[in-house]
């Protein structure tokens, strides 16, 4: 994968900042939520791949401040509860609820080392849950869109080496319908079905713009003639 070095040294150094965080005392961050006067906390991991360590991410949803970060060999309930405890205490303030995906680990250590404080899955993998038959439905519907626009390369290979206008043009509308197809978005944020049809929609008028000029064009000449 093609990456820049300036991308990589940003995530370093984003790595650097939430290490020292699991590292230095928590004085400032004490007397930061001792004004808003309670937590929520967010809790999720990152595994860059398989087999690698996890790096567990504890920040409070109110102030956006990171209250741990720390890389683990395992995620179980046994290996987060300890690290729920010591959020609990070095803040100076009640845990109001915690928020995460869901994952059945993250469950039970919230259980453990926060009895009674809620529990809720997050906004973003909720909505994803929620929107699972909508998003079957657009997934499908693109699939049969895109029959539908099957064919580019045969087109593009037609004007492959032509410099006249109207060849450029036609270039233009195949990269337009081929960008179109190639973009899945993200879902539930993005239904990439309805974008496909939008966008296909657009190309399609552009193309009856182009047709009802030339026509126009050549019944003027036709008058003319």
């Amino acid at each position: 994968m093609a990456i820049a070095e300036r991308s990589v040294t940003n995530l370093l150094d984003r790595y650097d900042e939430l290490l020292a965080v699991s590292l230095t005392a928590g004085e400032r961050l004490r007397g930061l939520l001792a004004s808003q006067g309670r937590v929520i906390l967010a809790v999720d991991g990152l595994q860059p791949d398989v087999g690698h360590e996890v790096l567990w991410v504890v920040r409070d949803c109110l102030s956006g401040e990171v209250l741990l970060a720390r890389s683990l060999l395992s995620g179980t309930a046994a290996d987060l509860a300890p690290l729920l405890r010591e959020v609990a205490e070095a803040v100076g303030v009640p845990v109001a609820g915690v928020i995460s995906d869901g994952q059945t680990s993250i469950r039970r250590a919230v259980e453990q080392a926060l009895p009674g404080v809620p529990h809720q899955l997050c906004q973003f993998h909720f909505l994803r849950e929620a929107a699972h038959p909508i998003f079957e439905a657009d997934r499908h519907a693109k699939v049969e869109l895109k029959k539908q626009v099957r064919g580019i390369r045969r087109i593009e290979r037609a004007v492959e080496g032509s410099d006249a206008a109207a060849a450029e043009v036609v270039r233009g509308y195949c990269a337009a319908v081929r960008s179109a197809i190639t973009d899945d978005g993200r879902p539930p944020l993005a239904a990439s079905g309805l974008t496909l049809k939008r966008r296909l929609e657009k190309v399609a008028a552009s193309l009856d713009r182009v047709g009802e000029k030339g026509a126009a064009r050549r019944g003027s000449r036709g008058c003319a003639s």
